[in-house]
C-alpha cells in the first residue's frame, strides 16, 4: 500500500504508523502535505460511499509547506462530507530529526469509519468472529499492530476450521488427528473446493499473519495491516456473494415450482 497516497493516508493508515521520508518519496510527501481536493470514501452514517472535500488547516505554522524544513511541526486535515457536512478531523506530525511523518490523532477514528462496514459480514461471521474483526480494527486504529494481527489470524483460522467441518463427511478416510497434523498450506490445498477462491489462491496470507506475530515490529504490522485486512475482506466478500447467489437460486426454484403448479392446474 502506498502510504503517501492521499486516500490511503487519510482513510486507511492507522495512527502512529511512521512513514520514513527520503529523497525517493519526497515528491509524494510534498504532494500529500499540499493536497486539496475531493476523495470518495465510506460514510458510516450513510452506510455507503460518498465524496469528501479535503482541506488542510495549520496548527503551528503553515502546514501547506512542510517539505524538508529543519524543524518539527504539527498540522492537520479537515475532511467534510459533501452530502451531510459531517467532518473528519485528522492531526499529523512531521518529525524533522527522524524524517518521519505520521498521523497522531483522528476523530472519528479509523475504527469508527470501518466498523459499521464490517457489520455487513454478520451473515458469514458469527457474533464472536465479528467481535474479533472489530477488535483487530480498533487495535490497529490505536497503534497496536501485533495485537491486531492476532485477531485477523484467528478469523483466518476459523474460516479454515469451518471448511473442514463441512468437508469431514465427504472425506471419512482422513481422521481428525491426521488433519490437524497438516501444515496450514496443506490444509488449504486439501479444503480447496470448500474455500473461497481468493483464500485458496493466496495461502501466503496466513504466513504473513504468522510472521507478523513472531518477527515484525508494531510499526511493521501497522504498515501492513490494511492490505491484510483487505485480504480477509475479499475472502468474506466471496462468501457473502456465494450465500446471496444460493439464496437467489433457491428463491427462483421455489417461484418456478409455484408457477409450474399454477400452469399445470390450468392445462
Amino acid at each position: 500500500m502506498d502510504n503517501l497516497d492521499p486516500y490511503n493516508f487519510l482513510f486507511q493508515l492507522p495512527l502512529y504508523s511512521k512513514i520514513k521520508i527520503t529523497s525517493d518519496n519526497k515528491d509524494a510527501f510534498v504532494d500529500l502535505t499540499n493536497f486539496k481536493g475531493d476523495l470518495d470514501a465510506y460514510n458510516p452514517t450513510l452506510k455507503e460511499k460518498t465524496t469528501y472535500k479535503v482541506v488542510q488547516y495549520p496548527a503551528s505554522g503553515h502546514f501547506g509547506s512542510f517539505e524538508f524544513h529543519s524543524w518539527s511541526r504539527h498540522g492537520g486535515y479537515v475532511l467534510e462530507c459533501k452530502r451531510t457536512s459531517e467532518r473528519i478531523m485528522i492531526y499529523v506530525f512531521w518529525n524533522f530529526e527522524e524524517s518521519t511523518f505520521q498521523k497522531i490523532g483522528q476523530y472519528p477514528s479509523i475504527a469508527d469509519l470501518h466498523i459499521s462496514k464490517i457489520k455487513t459480514y454478520n451473515k458469514v461471521l458469527n457474533k464472536e468472529q465479528l467481535k474479533e474483526f472489530t477488535r483487530a480494527i480498533g487495535l490497529a486504529a490505536n497503534g497496536v499492530g501485533i495485537g491486531s494481527f492476532v485477531y485477523l489470524r484467528r478469523i483466518f483460522e476459523n474460516l479454515i476450521e469451518e471448511a473442514y467441518q463441512k468437508a469431514k463427511s465427504d472425506h471419512p478416510s482422513l481422521t481428525e488427528e491426521d488433519y490437524h497434523k497438516l501444515r496450514m498450506a496443506e490444509k488449504i490445498d486439501f479444503l480447496k473446493s470448500y474455500l473461497p477462491v481468493f483464500l485458496s489462491e493466496n495461502k501466503s496470507l496466513y504466513s504473513i499473519l504468522s510472521i507478523g506475530l513472531h518477527s515484525l515490529t508494531e510499526d511493521d504490522c501497522l504498515q501492513h495491516f490494511e492490505i491484510v485486512k483487505v485480504g480477509i475482506e475479499l475472502i468474506l466478500d466471496e462468501k457473502v456473494e456465494k450465500q446471496q447467489k444460493e439464496a437467489k437460486i433457491e428463491e427462483a426454484k421455489k417461484k418456478l415450482a409455484e408457477l409450474n403448479n399454477t400452469l399445470s392446474k390450468k392445462s
